[in-house]
């Protein structure tokens, strides 16, 4: 009998479900499993049918980090950020989901920051808890977490190792929707259907100047602005703006 996929991937329509699938180990990622990841992450980004992906965990738990027993037997593993073949290295280039259930922690913490949004129930924890065991944060944490909540915070979360419980996590910009264990999946699919069937040049500009402007100055960031959205200015703010003369989305009501 062949041994259960250590990563599951399904699509719904134009919604990618990628799923780590290690739950007896907390869903932490050996060298299999990330490069499995990567590949995973790369057929979603090159199939132009999907639009949006959610990366959860199966049975309760998001990502408990890199595998430590397979790190305490030969620590060369790549580090999944920062080297060019690392599956967190180069943003995709279309929207991923974190659904987050359980143990988001040490690299998993890493994973869950490389989404563009991240969705957790209420037994969400997050936390740097491989700062016990002298192992680096070589997952994009030092770089995105700071950008994301705040140097202050970031440094609190780095330093002490603590845990950050679903609703501190809220607080601090770390999530930014909170649902239950069994809402989960279901709100996660329908943000990303949502988010799915929006016109896409548009929402994919300001997507990427939200992560080009960082460390810019204004001024050339405004520039970098206008010109990602020309395209979108030029093939989908007319039909947009028509659409909406014509009665659509008036008084704030709209169907997605």
């Amino acid at each position: 009998m062949p041994d259960t996929p250590k990563v599951l991937t399904k699509t719904k329509g134009a919604v990618t479900l990628i799923t780590l699938n290690r739950p007896d180990s907390r869903n932490a990622l050996d060298k299999e499993a990330t490069k499995l990841l990567a590949e995973a992450f790369h057929q979603f980004d090159q199939d132009a049918s999907q639009k949006v992906a959610i990366l959860t965990g199966s049975g309760g738990s998001f990502c408990a980090g890199a595998d430590l027993k397979e790190v305490s037997e030969k620590a060369n593993y790549i580090p999944w950020a920062g080297h060019p073949e690392g599956p967190l290295h180069q943003r995709l280039s279309k929207p991923l989901i974190g659904a987050i259930s359980g143990h988001a922690v040490a690299g998993g913490l890493g994973v869950a920051l490389y989404c563009d949004i991240r969705i957790a129930d209420e037994t969400a924890v997050f936390g740097v808890f491989c700062r016990r065991w002298g192992v680096p944060m070589s997952d994009g944490t030092p770089t995105r977490l700071p950008r994301l909540i705040g140097a202050g915070p970031a440094m609190d979360m780095m330093l002490t190792g603590e845990a950050v419980p679903a609703a501190k996590a809220l607080d601090l910009g770390l999530i930014t929707r909170l649902t239950s264990s069994d809402e989960l999946l279901s709100d996660a699919f329908e943000l990303a259907e949502r988010i799915a069937n929006f016109p896409p040049l548009a929402m994919m500009a300001d997507r990427d100047s939200i992560y080009s402007q960082d460390g810019k100055e204004e001024k050339a960031a405004l520039l970098e602005e206008w010109q990602g959205a020309r395209a979108a200015i030029l093939k989908e703010a007319s039909t947009g703006a028509a659409k909406f003369s014509k009665g659509a989305g008036r008084h704030g009501r709209f169907k997605n």
